[in-house]
């Protein structure tokens, strides 16, 4: 069969259903969604049997998916819509997450299900187990969904949030606002949560010694000792900034950079850059440039 694989970037989502497909003996050619007229030219020209989307973060045209069927891999379990869908789950403490292919149409992530592949939640990072987990769930459900295309005897289920096993929904982008601590209220397991599931980007924003910067790669402390002269944030005191259950950390603080605004490429002086711990803060073992 031959397939298109539309994308926003050619990433390892993309690298895997690319070389899954590949392997089982479809023809496979990529496409970099670049543009709506990058799409429809790509589509004219190789003329597809299936077009597949593994990572799109823009809505496919609608002369396009009116044309060829168009699959959308979606990183969450039926019914589940929205741009940050792991994000939330992550947050939330999902036990079970999932993966879902639906056919594009005029309303994101409402099309007709194709196929489904559900996982348990290990507590990793986004980018661990979008990854390992997602990536293994997808590669799954997309070659389900094709094999049940190709057949030409399989109806996809429309989206009916009263059937059962259709337990996800709808979701807005998740904020800043959504991932802001608060540091001597939360516990220390939410902190973690809102640490990794901003894991890689965006980060999650906050304030050491008075200059935003962006946190992230969490993880759980066993010991600290409080160390004069360090950042609290917020520029909190010691005593105002620790969670109320434990310690935690946080292996990266990138500057936030506001617009209009001068790029900063380092992190605070070692006296001043956190892990951002529960109860003392310690210099920061690396931190990306943003």
């Amino acid at each position: 069969m031959r397939i298109l694989l539309i994308a926003s970037a050619y990433n390892s989502m993309t690298q895997r259903v690319h070389a899954e497909l590949a392997d089982r003996g479809h023809e496979v050619s990529v496409e970099l969604a670049l543009g709506d007229e990058v799409i429809r030219d790509a589509a004219g020209r190789y003329d597809p049997d299936l077009i597949i989307a593994p990572m799109l973060t823009a809505a496919i045209p609608e002369d396009i998916w009116s044309a060829w069927h168009c699959f959308i891999v979606h990183p969450g379990p039926r019914g589940d819509r929205g741009p940050s869908s792991l994000d939330w789950a992550i947050m939330g403490g999902a036990g079970r997450w999932g993966v879902t292919v639906l056919q594009a149409n005029a309303e994101m992530d409402a099309g007709d299900i194709w196929a489904s592949v559900e996982f348990a939640m290990t507590g990793d990072s986004k980018s661990s187990v979008y990854r390992t987990e997602v990536a293994d769930a997808a590669v799954e459900a997309v070659l389900l969904a094709v094999a049940r295309f190709a057949s030409g005897r399989y109806r996809p289920e429309p989206l009916d949030y009263r059937r059962p096993g259709v337990w996800g929904r709808l979701r807005p982008p998740c904020r800043q606002a959504d991932r802001r601590i608060d540091w001597p209220a939360e516990r220390t397991g939410a902190v973690l949560a809102k640490l990794r599931a901003a894991d890689s980007s965006p980060g999650v924003l906050d304030q050491i010694g008075g200059t935003e910067y962006y946190l992230g790669g969490g993880y759980r402390k066993t010991t600290c000792a409080v160390s004069q002269g360090r950042s609290w944030p917020s520029g909190m005191a010691p005593s105002a900034g620790r969670p109320p259950t434990g310690r935690c950390g946080s292996r990266s603080c990138a500057p936030a950079r506001r617009p209009a605004g001068p790029r900063r490429s380092s992190c605070p002086p070692r006296s001043r850059c956190v892990n951002h711990s529960a109860d003392a803060w310690t210099a920061c073992p690396r931190f990306s440039r943003r």
